[in-house]
């Protein structure tokens, strides 16, 4: 009975940053893999990061360099910091977490938290 919950988004200006947070509750985090994902209206969902449960870290190529999966002192908490926003930033961020095995394992999923890039 894992659940995710995803906090810190909202409005937010195109140039600005923004730092999102998502809890593992029910589990530790070090079992899964943790990624971000984003969906903007009318799309479909999107990977964006990715950290392994062994630490390594992967990104969607366009997005490397803007934005940055990390964790730190927050207890059972991955973050995802987006920098230079743009207003195509817009979308419903989530963030899911899968152990490394089996293959096929459950996927779980937060609720999503809302990040809108408006002038």
């Amino acid at each position: 009975q894992v659940r995710l919950v995803e906090s810190g988004g909202g409005l937010v200006r195109p140039g600005d940053s923004v730092s999102l947070s998502c809890k593992v509750v029910g589990s530790d985090l070090s079992l899964y893999n943790m990624a971000w994902h984003r969906q903007a209206p009318g799309k479909q969902r999107e990977f964006v990061a990715l950290m392994t449960y062994d630490g390594a870290k992967n990104y969607l190529e366009p997005l490397r360099g803007r934005f940055r999966i990390f964790t730190d002192g927050t207890e059972n908490t991955i973050h995802l910091r987006i920098d230079d926003l743009v207003t195509e930033d817009s979308g419903t961020y989530f963030c899911s977490a899968q152990r490394p095995m089996p293959p096929g394992a459950e996927q779980y999923w937060g609720q999503g938290t809302q990040v809108t890039v408006s002038s």
